[in-house]
């Protein structure tokens, strides 16, 4: 049998399985699956056309020596597919949210951690651990086994290879292979998102200045400025290096 509470707020033409558990402040969208012994917990706003699958718990108690039991909020958008044994936890501290956009996949065995910030179109493979105040941008992409480490940041249409564990910032639009190193441009990715060959290759530029250099951050991204033709892709690489405060993979 399911314990729903009366209190929580399910939308139209969910189809809600048996042995699911819903606390009281819960908001579903519309047009949502829930599979069999699925818990969603106090403080999850769901948007529409999710599918939740067997074993995942949404809203979780965040796994924080901090939390102190504060109110707090999981919010995850439409088009999302979680799969089985995922774990979502909701924030640490009151006002605080967990976010995972639109149109993502989460395969068995991942887990979102507490105030970490999901875009769209992402996907998480199996086993991927993503620890608490992350930031992944639209499109990244986790092969099974990744442990990306707190306050670690993600570019968009970026790709992090299977068994990878890492510590520092990832940027947009490349590969980290497993030894946690630049792997090259993700083209495939870049394509996707409509960039065209000449800008991937002003990218590989860019990069090739910030990872094959003999400088710092801080001058290789002066250097990308000086030497490389600008671009939307080509700022947005820039601003994404000079917010980083963990450092970038491979760079001390």
């Amino acid at each position: 049998m399911n314990y729903i509470s009366p209190k929580a707020k399910i939308g139209n033409n969910c189809k809600i399985f048996p042995f699911v558990y819903i606390e009281d402040d819960v908001v579903i969208g519309d047009d949502c699956i829930i599979f069999p012994f699925v818990s969603i917990l106090d403080g999850t706003r769901m948007g529409a056309h999710n599918k939740v699958h067997q074993g995942s718990v949404i809203g979780a108690l965040p796994q924080d020596f901090d939390f102190r039991g504060e109110k707090s909020e999981c919010i995850l958008g439409d088009n999302n597919i979680i799969r089985e044994n995922v774990v979502i936890n909701r924030a640490t501290h009151t006002g605080g949210q967990t976010v995972l956009g639109n149109d993502n996949v989460l395969m068995e065995g991942s887990h979102i951690s507490h105030d970490t910030k999901v875009g769209n179109r992402c996907v998480f493979g199996y086993g991927t651990k993503i620890a608490g105040d992350c930031l992944i941008e639209d499109g990244a992409i986790f092969s099974s086994s990744v442990i990306a480490n707190a306050h670690t940041r993600v570019g968009r249409a970026a790709m992090v290879q299977a068994g990878t564990t890492f510590s520092k910032d990832v940027p947009p639009g490349i590969i980290c292979t497993k030894r946690v190193e630049y792997g090259g441009v993700n083209e495939t990715m870049c394509r996707y998102y409509g960039v065209d060959d000449k800008t991937i290759k002003h990218i590989a530029n860019a990069y090739r200045l910030l990872f094959h250099g003999k400088t710092s951050t801080f001058d290789a991204v002066n250097q990308i400025e000086e030497q490389v033709p600008d671009s939307p892709e080509i700022q947005h690489i820039i601003e994404f290096l000079r917010a980083s405060e963990l450092g970038i993979i491979t760079k001390m």
